[in-house]
């Protein structure tokens, strides 16, 4: 592969909707590397000493060919960054993630993040961190992490917050966007200007499956920073797993079926209720009876013009709404030979 200063002027995009002209200088180099970047600065706000505070930037390659994230550094002690899936290849998501050091550090505090690409050019892309980290409000541990529970599996942590400045000071409420959480706030001790509170936080049975990551919001009585971020970290493993999560038809000619089977597994018996999908041209064969393991026929049938597909398929059961299982399946219409000689 050839450098950026020795390139042709141009190369296609992955998405295949347009061809971008890459300019053989520097900052044309810079500006592919960029556009893979929604994000490039991240506010963490005003964040209690010891909490867990992190944030994900993530890095999606819009290209054909892989891109390699050779490393990232920072400017500043105050955050570490260090990167998630390194090799990405067409329409894959990596991610920059920067850790604000909130046990080691207090005040206002900013870093500059500089994410180096090896592949398939090199270039360099340059990210933001700030926030405000106040001393008086400590969380311990710093924050609430569920780790891997099974999916309708209850689970409970706590954590105490401590504060220490002047008396009066309370939590006033803990709020949440997240149905699947609920918190209970008890005041342990109070003591002139030295307040501590167990904040108990529970997931709900209702969980769905796959990875959470949210914040629960402490408000206060504090004028100036009423509101603290706690994070919530857990990984609900699913009750249904269904194999393969993708099911791929390839070109099927106008009138042709093509079939395929899924297998849904289950840590207990269950029965399929049913099977949906949006687009037309799929049937579903299920079995009627209860078991731990079962197999879906999945049928295609091209219709119409000459297209692609993608089919998200879920499976339905008796144990509950929320115990489904996903996959996606893609397909092609193929071009008939009137549509191809146009």
């Amino acid at each position: 592969m050839t450098r950026p200063s020795e390139c042709p002027s141009v190369r296609r995009l992955a998405a295949g909707i347009a061809a971008a002209c890459l300019l053989c200088t520097p900052a044309a180099a810079q500006d592919w590397a960029r556009k893979m970047f929604e994000e490039k600065d991240h506010d963490f706000g005003v964040v209690a000493r010891g909490s867990d505070t992190v944030y994900r930037f993530p890095v999606k390659n819009l290209y054909k060919e892989d891109v390699v994230l050779g490393g990232v550094r920072s400017s500043c002690g105050c955050t570490t960054p260090s990167l998630e899936n390194t090799e990405l290849k067409s329409f894959e998501v990596g991610y920059v993630v920067a850790k604000f050091n909130t046990r080691t550090f207090t005040g206002v505090h900013s870093a500059t993040l500089t994410v180096d690409i090896v592949k398939p050019y090199s270039a360099q892309v340059q990210l933001r961190v700030h926030g405000n980290i106040r001393g008086d409000v400590v969380f311990e541990p710093g924050g609430v992490d569920f780790g891997q529970i099974d999916q309708g599996s209850p689970s409970e942590k706590t954590v105490t917050v401590s504060y220490a400045g002047h008396s009066g000071w309370s939590i006033q409420d803990v709020r949440s966007t997240n149905d699947h959480l609920e918190a209970e706030l008890v005041e342990r001790s109070r003591n002139g200007g030295r307040v501590i509170y167990d904040l108990v936080v529970r997931l709900r049975d209702t969980a769905p499956a796959g990875v959470m990551r949210t914040p629960l919001v402490l408000v206060t009585s504090d004028a100036a920073n009423p509101r603290i971020p706690l994070d919530v970290v857990a990984e609900v493993r699913p009750e249904l797993t269904v194999s393969p999560d993708t099911l791929v038809f390839g070109d099927v000619e106008p009138g042709q079926t093509v079939t395929k089977r899924l297998l849904v597994r289950g840590k207990r018996p269950f029965t399929i209720t049913g099977v949906r999908c949006e687009k037309p041209g799929f049937e579903f064969d299920a079995p009627e009876t209860a078991d731990t393991k079962q197999l879906v026929t999945v049928k295609f049938t091209a219709e119409g013009d000459a297209r692609r597909i993608k089919a998200p398929i879920t499976v339905t059961t008796d144990l509950g709404e929320t115990f489904t299982a996903e996959c996606t399946a893609y397909a092609a219409v193929a071009p008939t030979e009137r549509t191809a000689a146009r």
